[in-house]
């Protein structure tokens, strides 16, 4: 049996829950996909022919015969052979750390390459993030060791807003320096417009859009539209965020609401890890992904006629090390 023959080769997303490393998520999706797989029917044994001796009566009483028969083959019995499928190469996108939670891409068989085309696409992420003013960790969570307290009584929401203004201010002229493209021509400009401007290679992490959700002090959340990004990395924003606004912050939770052109409504909730609803989002994402890969492509043709002349300088001129988004503020 092929997966092919039960529409299992694509790319989906489960919701990954908090607490639960990104492993143990793609081992349990393996796990019930190959319990369904295996339920299904199995085909019938082969038979083969046997020559069986027997004792016939002849002319001179019983004689010594060979009888042709069919047997089932034993081999293909259930207890001898297991079960049809054993393993299944599930690959996995963007990875969540353990505390992290939402929306988690996989691929399946053929969907592997998908998974690939897809990251080389660069697509941007979304996290809501949550802080609390007050309190500082050594590891930037509100599960860390405690290490610092301040008053957070001063700060406002303008103040808030304007930090998050610098910070996607430098981010996006980092974003235009790694991208190597003339900023100059008619076709950079259309790029820019359509949000198609990607870094040419590996860069740091780089926020193409944040803003505030929520603000009700000590509580405060934030959507970040990023890429190259960790977990780990938009914690430490939120405490770099408290410095800033003369206090500290912590972050209460990292939750990732898009992934590409994933979304949480296309993820999967645990009690939907079956072959029948993954099947169903493999072939409701297939157009989608499809699409935004051709995008990719043609993106990458564009992109060739708008670098700038001086090949392979993705590299920021001497004094403007400052948009670096090494240290969020001090970019």
């Amino acid at each position: 049996m092929r997966l092919a023959k039960v529409g299992l080769h694509g790319v989906f997303a489960v919701y990954k829950p908090p607490g639960v490393a990104w492993m143990a998520v793609r081992n349990s999706v393996e796990t019930h996909l190959l319990r369904d797989l295996n339920s299904f029917k199995r085909p019938a044994p082969r038979r083969l022919v046997r020559f069986l001796p027997s004792m016939v009566e002849g002319k001179d009483g019983k004689e010594l015969t060979m009888t042709v028969t069919q047997l089932p083959a034993m081999a293909d019995h259930p207890l001898v052979s297991g079960p049809i499928f054993r393993h299944l190469k599930v690959g996995v996108g963007h990875h969540l750390d353990p505390m992290s939670s939402g929306v988690f891409v996989l691929g399946v068989g053929n969907g592997n390459k998908l998974l690939q085309a897809l990251h080389d696409a660069q697509l941007t992420r979304t996290y809501t993030v949550s802080g609390l003013f007050g309190k500082a960790t050594d590891d930037f969570s509100d599960t860390g060791k405690l290490i610092e307290k301040a008053t957070f009584d001063h700060i406002t929401r303008e103040q808030l807003e304007r930090i998050l203004s610098v910070i996607q201010g430098s981010h996006h002229k980092a974003l235009l320096q790694y991208s190597n493209i003339d900023l100059k021509t008619q076709e950079a400009y259309e790029l820019a417009v359509k949000g198609l401007i990607r870094p040419m290679e590996k860069s740091p992490p780089l926020i193409t859009a944040v803003r505030s959700l929520q603000f009700a002090p000590p509580e405060f959340q934030l959507e970040i539209h990023c890429l190259h990004e960790t977990q780990q990395y938009l914690r430490k924003i939120v405490h770099e965020i408290g410095l800033e606004l003369k206090s500290v912050a912590v972050c209460t939770q990292v939750r990732r609401v898009r992934d590409g052109i994933f979304t949480l409504e296309d993820a999967l909730l645990r009690t939907q890890w079956n072959l029948h609803n993954i099947r169903n989002a493999i072939l409701k994402s297939k157009l989608r992904v499809e699409t935004e890969i051709q995008k990719s492509l043609a993106y990458e043709g564009e992109e060739e006629t708008t670098a700038s002349p001086v090949a392979g300088e993705t590299q920021l001129s001497e004094g403007e090390d400052a948009l670096l988004p090494s240290s969020v503020i001090k970019l």
